[in-house]
């Protein structure tokens, strides 16, 4: 999800460690796990609501309207610059 590695994490929990001690810490755990709770069920809630599909039609036409915006790519500058006709057709 993160992409966060066992290292990563470790610090973390030292650092939160030092900064809220342990009698906050366990407070703060729980609190975190609740909102992640809440938020996985209001994700739940909005796919049922929306349907799937819609929800795949809105990423497709995202990626259609975040295509115009790319940059060429160097291959595709290349085909741009070539002549249209074919090389056999020229006399």
């Amino acid at each position: 999800m993160f992409n966060i590695g066992f290292p990563e994490l470790v610090t973390i929990l030292v650092v939160a460690l030092l900064v809220l001690g342990p009698e906050k810490l366990p407070e703060v755990g729980r609190a975190m796990a609740r909102l992640v709770v809440e938020f996985r069920r209001a994700t739940e809630e909005l796919k049922r609501e929306l349907g799937v599909d819609e929800l795949e039609e809105a990423r497709e036409e995202i990626r259609s309207l975040a295509d115009p915006l790319k940059e060429p790519s160097a291959k595709e500058e290349k085909e741009d610059a070539s002549p249209q006709g074919s090389p056999s057709a020229t006399p």
